[in-house]
């Protein structure tokens, strides 16, 4: 269930980080995208592409980061992401001091929001059906894969 309404811009974001999930799909890789961004404007955005390019790390937010290449401060941005980001993933949310996180759905992947939120980073959660959607096919046809990419959990 989504916590609000997103604006228009969130939206919108949100929407290109479903694109990204949509191209790993379409590599044959973890339907996970992510788009970074900046008063609404686009920064970087990329996709999961541990089974493409066999990178271990490189999960949908992380290559959206690599992406984005070097910036002064992360302070000012907002990161959309289509799945509840993973330890890794939200290890580096903290690092880079990112504020505010947008999830397109966190029902097959919980992730930890929780633990997000209480390190001050503003969370909303979509409830998006398509990243629900993409997901739950990939898993079903993907379990290995899947298990592999969060650790085997």
């Amino acid at each position: 269930m989504p916590d609000q309404l997103l604006s228009t811009a969130d939206q919108s974001m949100l929407d290109l980080a479903v694109q990204e999930a949509g191209k790993s799909l379409q590599e044959k890789g973890i339907p996970v995208g992510a788009a970074l961004a900046h008063d609404g404007a686009l920064l970087a955005s990329g996709h999961n592409e541990r089974i493409q390019s066999g990178d271990p790390i490189a999960h949908g937010e992380m290559s959206c980061l690599r992406n984005a290449g070097r910036r002064p401060s992360y302070r000012d941005t907002t990161l959309y992401t289509t799945l509840s980001p993973c330890p890794m993933c939200t290890g580096a949310i903290l690092l880079f001091q990112i504020p505010r996180v947008v999830i397109g759905e966190c029902e097959t992947y919980a992730g930890d929001i929780g633990f997000l939120r209480s390190r001050g980073v503003e969370v909303l959660l979509a409830g998006d059906e398509r990243c629900v959607s993409m997901m739950r096919e990939f898993q079903r046809r993907h379990a290995e894969a899947w298990s592999e990419d969060i650790g085997g959990r």
